[in-house]
């Protein structure tokens, strides 16, 4: 089982960015399928990104196309979430998490994953 620790979360201004890491430790992530979920107040944890082992691949829910970029390194066994063009909407909590299998079309299901971090606080004001 990998476990993780993910930081950079913090209180921000609508327009403004925070940039997520998820450091791995207790296992190499390389191979894994790496997803970014978040859970706002009284609402369900919903997919944001993830990313293939050899970084080809990159998906995105459609809220967060083209202000978040999803990256890894994984000489350091680290995944990252760019967020940019931050907005209220995106106040939640934000969770990585590795699918192991990485079935295609199965990237954004919450139940492809199997190992998950605590959870790093995102705050945007208006």
């Amino acid at each position: 089982q990998v476990h993780f620790v993910e930081s950079g979360g913090g209180l921000v201004q609508a327009g403004g960015s925070l940039r997520l890491s998820c450091v791995a430790s207790r296992g190499a992530i390389y191979a894994h399928v790496m997803g970014w979920f978040r859970q706002a107040p009284g609402k369900e944890r919903e997919f944001v990104a993830a990313i293939r082992g050899n970084s080809y691949s990159k998906y995105y829910a459609d809220s967060v196309e083209g202000r978040f970029t999803v990256s890894r390194d994984n000489a350091k066994n680290t995944v990252y979430l760019q967020m940019d063009k931050l907005e209220p909407a995106d106040t939640a909590v934000y969770y990585c998490a590795a699918d192991p299998n990485g079935y295609l079309g199965s990237h954004w299901r919450e139940g492809s994953y199997s190992d998950w971090g605590q959870g790093t606080q995102v705050t945007v004001s208006s």
